[in-house]
């Protein structure tokens, strides 16, 4: 009787097997579902609050005497009650009905005075006070809380989505070792094929939940008609999505050959921690130091910041057209050499059972 040998799985096809067993266990998972559904509704429903909030803002109840009126109904958004006379005004403000008042004051600098219960309202302090003409030599477009509201943004999209779809290679690597099906799998598939397929189906898995945040946040800016606001941040998005696919795969390789230096999930935590801190640093960062443009300008050409930070730089237009390039050159390098040193670190530690390979055993082999 003649029997055939089973052909050889070819690297790509084993790749593929791997990442199609990765992506099959998480679509199966239903924590994950619904925590993905969570996620992306948060998102629309922010995008859509502030749509209405920046569209209808909140009007504060002021009362006024004729002549104040007039100059406060030319500056918008605020409630006006016309009083007759001062002590009107200040019944008003006694009563609670009103946040302040304002009466004219010919003593008065500007003509007109405030008056209010404990505190008057900042925003009337500001808009009735009089500010001498201020001439910008080299104006910063980027003042402001929206730069802080990016960082966060970006820094936290980057920073959960590396954690949801980066601890899961590192976990299941251990899993696999303290199960010992690891063994049963590098019988069938190369060490190298292994560690790719993880690696390709969790990034899948990761840019799928990217698109998706990034067609929710435009289906909410188009609704709430944030037209400008999209316009504005389609490219910085675009740049974050290309930034994030190769900071991504250098962070999974790092949790891949993390979690193979261990063989309990008990121990992962030392092994881990180093990957972990690397993918919080850049959120913290751009958080502490957003308004720096000198540590701003350094954290998008770091690799492992790269995605937060020049992003935000390219939407106040402060990084040239070859910036980005630059700082993509440098991830795809860095990328390649820590892929190899995580492939060597995972092929000679896989398969190393009980106490924790240190770094430079699994360096040698």
């Amino acid at each position: 009787m003649n029997t055939t040998a089973p052909a050889a799985v070819s690297t790509a096809q084993g790749t593929w097997l791997v990442a199609e067993r990765e992506l099959s266990t998480k679509l199966r998972s239903k924590a994950y579902l619904v925590s993905t559904a969570i996620l992306l509704l948060i998102a629309l429903g922010g995008v859509i609050w502030a749509g209405i909030a920046s569209a209808n803002p909140s009007a504060t109840p002021v009362a006024a005497t004729s002549s104040a009126a007039s100059t406060l109904s030319e500056l918008g958004g605020y409630e006006i009650t016309e009083v007759d006379s001062p002590d009107a005004a200040r019944d008003l403000v006694a009563a609670g009905e009103v946040d302040a008042a304002v009466i004219d004051d010919p003593s008065s600098p500007g003509g007109l005075a405030i008056i209010a219960d404990r505190e008057a309202p900042q925003s009337l302090l500001m808009v009735l006070s009089v500010t001498p003409e201020v001439e910008l030599l080299d104006p910063d477009p980027a003042a402001g809380p929206l730069r802080y509201l990016l960082g966060i943004a970006f820094g936290l999209v980057f920073m959960m989505a590396a954690m949801m779809f980066g601890m899961p290679v590192a976990t299941s690597v251990v899993e696999e070792k303290q199960t010992r099906v690891v063994e049963i799998l590098l019988s069938t598939i190369p060490a190298r094929v292994l560690l790719a397929g993880k690696v390709v189906g969790n990034t899948i898995l990761a840019m799928s939940q990217i698109l998706l945040l990034a067609a929710v946040g435009t289906i909410g800016l188009t609704v709430t008609g944030q037209t400008t606001v999209l316009a504005g941040i389609g490219g910085p998005v675009l740049w974050f999505a290309v930034f994030f696919f190769f900071g991504f795969i250098l962070l999974a390789a790092m949790f891949a050959a993390a979690g193979s230096m261990v063989s309990r999930q008990e121990d992962a935590g030392t092994t881990l921690t180093p990957v972990m801190y690397l993918t919080m640093i850049p959120y913290f960062l751009v958080i502490f130091f957003g308004d720096n443009p000198v540590v701003m300008t350094v954290l998008s050409y770091v690799p492992f910041s790269a995605p937060v930070g020049m992003p935000i730089r390219l939407f106040f237009n402060e990084a040239e057209w070859w910036e980005p390039l630059a700082s993509l050159a440098i991830m795809l390098v860095t990328c390649a050499l820590v892929i190899t040193l995580g492939a060597k670190i995972y092929e000679n530690s896989l398969l190393k059972m009980g106490a924790r390979v240190k770094f430079r055993e699994a360096l040698r082999g």
